[in-house]
Formats: structure tokens, C-alpha cells, sequence
């Protein structure tokens, strides 16, 4: 299934365009003129006119360009009649907003549009979806006003969604938190194209380098096993199951028409084939920045340094907690390090600096720490709360990471200087944390993803 023209279409039509700018219609062609789309956009109602100075068509027939994909934007009673003119002017790919089909009961309507699809041999995103983004080629389908609901830079993170509420609200966070994405999806029902072949889609995309996904039932178990083995040797794939509950199986009937199944058979078979599982939206990103951002460990011995003994205790039992173990530098490092550090500093696991710790003694730190075989990914904590611990050390971090020889993980709390600090850091390509349990847990799965 070729699904390229969802992200990469040259020309649109827009069914169901309106003037009134709190329709969908509007909305969503409106936000492919304020993102810059470079393609063209023709947009089709049946009373004719114009919109921001563009002719609108009173039917697809009337567009005398070959059109790659149709955005439907009209309620669920007519979305039959556009799909049959979609197939008559051999447009193969649509996405439709519309609800009102399976998840509300109404199962022949669904079905009969899926013959249809069938029929004309169309690709549907949808029915009852959000659309989809693409922050390279900037087709922007999805119906949120772009002043209300943000759009992540550039990114190596793709998200399929069968949620739109759920990604729709994850976009806005990204953007606000400054996290890039490559390719957004929701997919709502699934009619004739599921989450399968947008996963498929996306281990082929040279801009995806990391897959979150957040289903409520997957449509063709079969098929999924074997795409999703094939997909998780190439990118990392982390899950969030909806509807692991009784009641949330039921909601999850009501909101998509999914069968949720047994969350534990669910569960079972991602291990088996390597997924990750993420128990919320916070984990989910946790774990995706570190696949996304680091390099592939050695192994799982963790060297923590920190500038406050009790950060560095609750990383220590984080680390244990979570199956990692600590690293043990070698005495020759170790040696060395005791010549170069006063008496008051701690050289073992975890190396604390202590409070007058300066950027110089942590570059010192973590340059022994990137030349010891006996470590393999180093935790550091940054308490920039402390006086003599100067913002260059964000330049030192910066530069160490940049040799791309083992994970260097951040873990720094505090309020808004240590926030702008953090931001120059992430900007730089280094992942960073509140919390040691957030940092060590996401640690994990990146030693078990390259393990396994």
C-alpha cells in the first residue's frame, strides 16, 4: 500500500470548503495556507465563489488538474457521494473527518463506504480522524486552528494516533516543550487503511527515526506481529495501549469502534517482538527522546555525577530499581581522578562534586568517564541552584556529547534559570530530565530495546 501522497501530495482538493471560519472546511484549508503549503489547493463546495481570493469549485469534475489527495470535510450522510465522485476523478487517497459511522452504531454505513473504497481501490485516513502532519514537506491536513493547537518543528519522532483528542493535545505539548516530530497520523476507525500499514509506512521514512504509537484495538493481528518485528529492528517502536481496563474497553467501543481485547495478550506480544510499552503520554516521550537523541550503549553499567548527595542517592536506587547496574571506574581513572579533585569530592559511584562543584570539575568527571571501558552510559545530575557552578558548563556538555561515544543522560530540576539552561541543552541534542527515576527508567528501555 502506498501511502506517500498523505504526506507528499502536489495538489488538494478541499470537499466541503466553507466561508464560515468555524467549520472544518474552513479550517482546514486555511491551515495549509498559513503553513506555507508549497503545492496546490483547489478547494470544492457546491455553491461555487471564492475563499481568500481562490476560486472554489462547485465539484471535482470542474478541477482540471490531476488531484493526489482529497481532504472531505462534510458530514457523515454525504461522505458516500463525494467517495463516488473521489473514484470517478481517480483520486486514490482521501482522509475523512467525518464521525458518525461504527463508533456510533452505525456499522452499515462504515461497510458500505468500505466497498466503496474497495471498489475504486481508494486509501482512507479515517473515518472519524484528525488528519495528519508533516513537518518536512508542511501538508498540514489536520482540522485544529493552527492559533489553538501548535506544530512541532522538525523532529526524527513520528506519531501514530488512533485518537485524535489524545494527539491533537500531545502536538500542542511538543511544540510548547520544544520537542520535533516528522510525521503525525490519525487514523480514527481505520476503515480500509489501519494502523499496520501507517507503521509499515513509517519504517520506510528516511525522517522517522523513532515510532510512538497510541492504539485502542488493532485491526489485523497477524498482520501487525509481522510488520512491527520487521519495523522494530530498524526504529524503536513504543506503544501506549487505550483501553486496558474493563471500562475502558467500553469506552474505547464507543470512541473508535475498536475491540480492545485482553490487555495482558496485548502486552505478551509486544514483548515478544520488541516494542516498547509506555504506560502514559509522559513515558511515551521520556523513552522516545532517549532512542531518539543517544547512541546505542555497550552495555548497562551507569556512572552517576552529580553536584548534591541526595540527587545522587535517589539516582543510585532509580538505577537498581529499574535492573541497571552502577559502573565501577577502574582504579587507574579512579587514581587519577583523586589527584585532580580536592579531598571533599567523592571519586566512586555515584563521583559527587558537591555543592561548590564548577563546570570545569564536571567536564573533568565525565571526560574520565567517556574514557573508562568499565562505563557505558553516564547519568548527570545539575543542580545549577549552586554558586560556583557557572552556565558554561552547558558549552562543556554540549561538546562532550557531540563525540557521540556513550549515552549522556541530564537530570536537573528546578525553576526558571534552570529551565532556560535545560532548553540550550535540549537545543544542542542533549536529552534531559526532572527527575533520576524518569532518567533511569528511560535508560532502561534504551539498554533493553538494543539488547533485545
Amino acid at each position: 500500500m502506498n501511502l506517500d501522497k498523505f504526506f507528499n501530495a502536489k495538489n488538494i482538493a478541499i470537499v466541503g470548503v466553507s466561508r464560515n471560519p468555524n467549520k472544518i472546511g474552513h479550517t482546514v484549508f486555511r491551515n495549509l495556507v498559513d503553513i506555507g503549503f508549497k503545492g496546490n489547493i483547489f478547494p470544492v463546495n457546491p455553491y461555487g465563489g471564492e475563499i481568500l481570493n481562490k476560486r472554489i469549485y462547485t465539484s471535482l469534475s470542474k478541477i482540471e488538474h490531476k488531484i493526489d489527495l482529497a481532504l472531505i470535510a462534510v458530514p457523515a450522510k454525504f461522505v458516500l457521494g463525494v467517495v463516488r465522485d473521489c473514484g470517478k476523478s481517480k483520486i486514490r487517497d482521501i482522509v475523512v473527518y467525518a464521525a458518525g459511522f461504527k463508533e456510533i452504531g452505525e456499522e452499515k454505513l462504515e461497510k458500505d463506504l468500505y466497498k466503496l473504497l474497495k471498489k475504486y481501490k481508494i486509501n482512507c485516513m479515517g473515518v472519524n480522524c484528525l488528519g495528519s502532519y508533516d513537518s518536512y514537506t508542511k501538508l498540514d491536513s489536520i482540522f485544529n486552528p493552527r492559533h489553538k493547537m501548535g506544530r512541532p518543528e522538525q523532529g526524527s519522532i513520528s506519531f501514530i494516533c488512533q485518537s485524535g483528542a489524545v494527539g491533537a493535545s500531545t502536538l500542542d505539548m511538543m511544540k510548547a516543550k520544544g520537542y520535533g516530530i516528522a510525521k503525525f497520523i490519525s487514523y480514527g476507525n481505520a476503515t480500509n487503511v489501519d494502523e499496520t500499514d501507517f507503521l509499515e509506512h513509517l519504517g520506510k521514512d528516511d525522517n522517522t527515526k523513532v515510532i510512538c504509537m497510541y492504539i485502542e484495538g488493532i485491526k489485523n493481528g497477524k498482520k501487525f506481529l509481522r510488520v512491527a518485528k520487521e519495523v522494530s529492528k530498524k526504529k524503536p517502536i513504543i506503544v501506549i495501549k487505550g483501553g486496558v481496563t474493563e471500562a475502558g474497553h467500553k469506552a474505547a467501543l464507543s470512541h473508535t469502534g475498536s475491540l480492545a481485547g485482553v490487555a495482558e495478550i496485548y502486552f505478551g506480544a509486544f514483548k515478544q517482538i520488541n516494542l516498547i510499552k509506555a504506560d502514559n503520554m509522559e513515558e511515551m516521550f521520556d523513552f522516545a527522546r532517549i532512542l531518539e537523541k543517544t547512541v546505542e550503549p555497550k552495555g548497562d553499567r551507569v556512572q552517576v555525577i552529580t553536584n548534591g548527595g541526595g540527587y545522587g542517592i535517589m539516582a543510585t536506587d532509580s538505577i537498581i530499581k529499574n535492573g541497571l547496574q552502577m559502573a565501577d571506574m577502574s582504579k587507574e581513572t579512579k587514581t587519577e581522578l583523586r589527584k585532580r579533585f580536592s579531598d571533599i569530592i567523592t571519586v566512586g559511584n555515584p563521583i559527587d562534586l558537591v555543592g561548590n562543584a564548577t563546570a570545569e570539575e564536571y567536564g573533568t568527571a565525565m571526560e574520565a568517564s567517556l574514557s573508562d571501558g568499565n562505563v557505558d552510559i553516564m547519568l548527570v545530575i545539575l543542580l545549577f541552584q549552586t554558586p560556583m557552578l557557572s552556565p558554561n558548563v552547558v558549552d562543556i556538555i554540549s561538546e562532550l556529547n557531540d563525540l557521540r561515544k556513550k549515552p549522556l543522560i541530564i537530570v536537573s530540576s528546578g525553576g526558571e534559570f534552570t529551565e532556560v539552561l535545560k532548553k540550550d541543552l535540549e537545543d544542542a541534542g542533549v536529552v534531559c530530565y526532572n527527575f533520576p527515576n524518569n532518567a533511569a527508567k528511560s535508560i532502561k528501555q534504551l539498554v533493553d530495546y538494543y539488547l533485545n
